[in-house]
């Protein structure tokens, strides 16, 4: 059975991953593990982070989040994508089109996943925990649940 991507969190990593790459310069994360419920994105990092930095993560993923961007795809040639994008996680049998999600003007990168609309669907974002081990900072989160109990 093929697994089920909340189009709510795939967003939400996306702005995650721009968020990281402008306040650290360490590029995407290499490695995630997208649920509806919880979600963790590992990235090459050099320290383990502060609780400081954490919440300056949280609340700019949220202002991202907050000012209800358009979420919109756009679909460019491969050659294209190759010069504009970081492509490293395409599979090498990729077609000669690639498609590209674009967060408003914030976050832009090739994906095949589903998405929100709007950065206002996702609603809110928490980081719940955060580790580092060997050079991988491991970022944890979840979502503001969409009907709250």
């Amino acid at each position: 059975m093929k697994k089920s991507i909340s189009p709510r969190m795939h967003s939400a990593e996306h702005i995650l991953n721009q968020t990281m790459d402008r306040m650290f310069n360490c590029g995407r994360c290499f490695n995630a593990h997208i649920e509806k419920k919880k979600s963790k994105c590992d990235y090459r990092f050099d320290r383990p982070l502060s609780q400081n930095e954490l919440q300056e993560i949280q609340t700019r993923v949220n202002q991202i989040i907050g000012e209800d961007l358009p979420v919109t795809e756009k679909y460019i040639s491969k050659s294209e994508a190759l010069d504009n994008y970081n492509t490293d996680k395409l599979p090498d049998d990729t077609g000669a089109t690639i498609r590209i999600v674009q967060i408003g003007d914030y976050d832009a990168c090739p994906c095949i996943g589903p998405h929100v609309k709007s950065s206002a669907e996702i609603l809110g974002f928490q980081i719940t925990s955060a580790s580092f081990d060997e050079g991988v900072l491991r970022i944890r989160f979840k979502l503001t649940p969409v009907n709250p109990p």
